[in-house]
């Protein structure tokens, strides 16, 4: 029993299993619903002319325009959408983490109980706010009363047994904050590049269109520009998004983990100041 895993370790591991399928089916699926927005949404025949999405885009019909940008729209488009879905998937996560109320109010009074030395009423208020950054702190807070009933440690080893705990507590809940934020980043690149793949396969069809049995093919030379420009507008378009999704996410990941340190040093100063 003594080698048991804690409760908290079990359920960190059986979300971090949970997340690693979640993100495993999101993005195949992603890029199944955009094969048929490609499809079906832009390729609609309404879109082209005659009813014919063989033919050339009405004017100014932008959808239709946007299926002559090839397969590779297809790819844009499901990478749009699973940036798009990780990226409220990590909202709610890093929400629920930051607890039910305003954390910057919750850091206040757990502040305000350690400096009146009510304990039990900070873990108190750790229990009623919840999340990643009160289940810190309180495993801070529950080490703090150890501490204090154990006569056989000295004022400093009790010290670092507080910062040891919620250290640790802290490595059991920043994966859980941090997952999948490598998915977006990489589809920075990804998006990037396969814009720049479209683009290339655009022009290529461009010149082979210019060079068709010596008169120039606008039609051809027209469907080449067209899936060039898509492209690289879509592909620009999805790592915009993945940079403002993941600065976003990582700014909030560091104001709970700065959240998380103050109620630490405060802990700790509270425990110092109350055992000189």
């Amino acid at each position: 029993m003594a080698n048991a895993p804690k409760p908290t370790t079990v359920k960190k591991e059986s979300s971090s299993s949970a997340s690693n399928v979640f993100a495993t089916l999101v993005i195949p699926i992603c890029i199944v619903i955009g094969f048929i927005i490609w499809r079906f949404v832009l390729g609609d025949p309404a879109n082209f002319i005659d009813n014919n999405n063989e033919n050339l885009p009405l004017p100014n019909n932008y959808p239709g325009t946007a299926y002559k940008g090839g397969p590779i729209v297809a790819i844009l488009i499901g990478l749009l959408l699973t940036t798009i879905v990780f990226s409220i998937e990590r909202l709610i996560v890093i929400g629920k983490a930051s607890g039910k109320s305003s954390l910057d109010t919750f850091i206040i009074k757990v502040k305000g109980l350690l400096n009146a030395g009510n304990i039990e009423a900070a873990k108190a208020e750790c229990d009623k706010q919840q999340g990643s950054v009160a289940n810190v702190i309180k495993s801070g807070l529950k080490k703090y009363s150890e501490v204090e009933a154990d006569t056989n440690l000295d004022v400093e080893q009790s010290i670092v047994a507080i910062q040891k705990e919620v250290e640790e507590a802290t490595a059991l809940e920043m994966p859980m904050l941090e997952q999948n934020l490598t998915i977006i980043a990489t589809l920075v690149s990804i998006g990037t590049l396969i814009g720049l793949l479209g683009t290339v396969t655009g022009m290529i069809r461009a010149f082979a269109g210019l060079a068709n049995s010596g008169a120039p093919d606008q039609s051809a030379l027209a469907v080449g520009i067209s899936e060039a420009l898509i492209n690289t507008m879509t592909g620009i378009g999805v790592s915009t998004l993945a940079i403002i999704m993941y600065n976003i996410l990582t700014s909030k990941i560091d104001k709970l983990t700065y959240a998380i340190d103050e109620a630490g040093f405060s802990i700790v100063q509270t425990y110092a100041s109350s055992h000189k």
